[in-house]
């Protein structure tokens, strides 16, 4: 330190700090400068970023948000379209049941009057048949009892004896 205090010269330093102060210079407008400007640039390009990842964030938040409402819209208009079709399926079962039990009434309704109909039909045939057989029978049994003169006055006499009893 004695020999920087001793050979000390007024015009090295000078031109040091000429030097110095060159130095200064062009690293300020080289060096620091751009450093400078590229730490600027990273710190508002990080600003932006945690901007875009806050906004990216709260647009999130409103698509999950908008997200749930239309799941449970969805899930409300389901379970109506679930519900219509349940009771659109009761009515249709219903409206099959009556409809049938209808359809049912109106062929028993019909089997019987068919039925009556064929019963009368019948029963007017076999009266007629009876009828016809009633009239055969008698006309053989009058005709052999009208073949004998003895069984013709008896059938006469016991016919008379009907009428006057009666």
């Amino acid at each position: 330190m004695d020999k920087l205090i001793n050979e000390f010269s007024i015009g090295l330093f000078f031109w040091q700090l000429v030097l110095f102060i060159g130095l200064v210079l062009l690293l300020r407008k080289f060096a620091w400068k751009p450093i400078l400007d590229a730490i600027e640039k990273r710190e508002s390009g990080i600003e932006d970023a945690l901007k875009s990842a806050e906004n990216a964030k709260l647009e999130m938040q409103n698509l999950n948000a908008d997200n749930e409402r239309l799941l449970k819209e969805a899930r409300a208009e389901r379970e109506t379209m679930l519900k219509e079709a349940r009771d659109m399926k009761n009515k249709m079962i219903e409206e099959a049941k009556t409809e049938a039990s209808e359809s049912a009434s109106k062929l028993i309704a019909q089997a019987q009057a068919s039925i009556e109909s064929e019963k009368k039909a019948a029963i007017a045939d076999l009266k007629s048949q009876v009828a016809n057989l009633s009239v055969e029978i008698a006309e053989k049994v009058v005709r052999t009892e009208l073949s004998n003169k003895d069984k013709q006055l008896q059938l006469v006499e016991t016919m008379l004896d009907e009428k006057s009893l009666n």
